[in-house]
């Protein structure tokens, strides 16, 4: 049983869908602490002068966990970030028949940034195809940091293979997995590319910018990844 793990970000990029899709289990790590260099609140899209950030407002206490953290709906953010979107997207082969649904997600009143992007990230996620069994990491009440978190959250479903990415190499250890039954299986994801507006092909960008170019075309990412 493979299980993925990751904090959930906003509109990221191909990668995360891709460690969603080789998961039979993925757990949103809703209860992360929120940070303001992390993606909770940002990605980047690209426009005709290169890359742009996209960042929301949020109000949050020091120390907050994700799902604590409020988007500031008030200062008409979303608004903003649709416009730019559309700005730059609306040439895009995909983009009349994939933004209004992506429009109508963004103007629900989601209660914090963790469910905000959860709701996004699952939408795309099914539309893709990707449809591993959800649950979030809140639900288990667990009081274990970083690496052990992991494991107890892995053994908590039952899961037999812990799909890591390799940013976490410098604090996991496999006998640690290994001694709970469990196997530790790092990924390597190297951005494909794929066709884009605006020239030069720029990678590790949005989801936003593969489905508006791309569609919901999962077997391109699959394909080009064996090459």
């Amino acid at each position: 049983m493979n299980v993925g793990i990751h904090q959930p970000d906003y509109i990221p990029w191909l990668g995360l869908f891709y460690k969603m899709y080789l998961s039979d289990i993925f757990i949103h790590l809703d209860d992360a602490q929120y940070s303001n260099e992390a993606a909770h609140n940002f990605n980047v899209i690209k426009t005709p002068q290169g890359k742009l950030s996209l960042k929301f407002p949020v109000e949050y206490h020091m120390g907050d966990i994700i799902s604590k953290v409020r988007p500031k709906y008030e200062l008409k953010w979303r608004e903003k970030h649709l416009k730019t979107i559309e700005m730059n997207y609306a040439k895009a082969k995909f983009f009349k028949e994939i933004y209004p649904e992506l429009r109508d997600m963004y103007m629900v009143d989601y209660p914090n940034v963790a469910e905000l992007n959860i709701a996004i990230n699952e939408y795309i996620a099914g539309k893709f195809g990707i449809t591993p069994k959800i649950v979030k990491a809140s639900e288990f009440h667990l009081e274990t940091k970083r690496e052990e978190k992991v494991i107890d959250l892995c053994c908590a479903v039952g899961g037999t293979q812990y799909i890591s990415g390799n940013g976490a190499r410098v604090y996991q250890e496999e006998s640690h997995f290994a001694d709970r039954g469990i196997k530790l299986k790092y990924i390597d994801y190297d951005p494909i590319e794929y066709p884009q507006l605006w020239k030069n092909f720029l990678p590790c960008m949005s989801v936003l910018d593969y489905i508006f170019n791309c569609g919901y075309e999962w077997n391109y990412v699959i394909n080009a990844l064996k090459k």
